[in-house]
């Protein structure tokens, strides 16, 4: 069975279940749990508005867990730890990925191992992360602005929100398109996200970075309106 990859969104309404949301996310509920076949697991906080900004959005939060085998990730799915964060959310989604193509590493891990070979006309999942310099993290974020807003209504998009373990210096994207000649449109195309990706090149910004590629093969839950068929 080829490795799989959960990535969930939570949508939470009510101070209390979003002070809760929050607490989570000093403490994870995976935090000493011995869960079948996890490898490697982060909890993720969000940016308000389309999610590319400095500043957070409490209603909204994300857990990434990678498993050995689907069988073991659909197990987590139904477990207490999961229903925790589940129960108390306005709406969730788990989009369950088998992964194409990773370079690069997150905390020094190299999480995700390729399992599938790549398909043009299915959907596509892109995670990019990287921890920023501290003295290049006023010049990383005054650009990106204007790079998330060329995201909006892009074709092909389906969801997009941009993630993170830590306000400002450990950012992370997700996206999802329809199929992976929308993405490379928006990749190498837009001019935006090009020259975003020139700078990168030139100026250095990050101290750890990681690219991702997945086959998304289900969605569970009401949060994303999707159906993977």
């Amino acid at each position: 069975m080829p490795q799989t990859t959960i990535i969930s969104f939570f949508k939470y309404e009510g101070l209390r279940n979003k002070w809760r949301a929050l607490g989570r996310m000093g403490r994870p509920l995976l935090i000493d749990k011995n869960i079948n076949g996890l490898t490697f697991w982060k909890s993720l906080g969000s940016g308000s508005g389309n999610g590319f900004s400095i500043w957070p959005d409490f209603s909204t939060f994300g857990l990434l867990t990678v498993f050995n085998s689907e069988s073991e990730a659909q197990a987590f799915l139904k477990c207490d730890v999961i229903q925790s964060y589940t129960n108390e959310a306005k709406q969730y989604s788990h989009i369950l990925m088998h992964s194409i193509k990773a370079h690069g590493k997150w905390d020094n891990q190299e999480p995700f191992n390729s399992s599938i070979p790549y398909t043009n006309d299915k959907p596509l999942a892109v995670i990019t992360r990287a921890t920023i310099k501290p003295k290049l993290a006023y010049k990383f974020w005054r650009h990106v602005p204007s790079v998330s807003k060329s995201m909006d209504g892009y074709k092909g998009l389906v969801y997009s929100k941009g993630i993170g373990e830590w306000p400002i210096f450990m950012q992370a994207t997700f996206s999802l398109w329809t199929n992976g000649d929308d993405m490379m449109n928006y990749a190498y195309k837009n001019k935006k996200h090009a020259d975003m990706v020139k700078k990168t090149r030139e100026l250095g910004w990050y101290s750890e970075e990681l690219f991702s590629r997945f086959h998304p093969f289900e969605i569970k839950g009401t949060l994303l309106d999707f159906k993977i068929k």
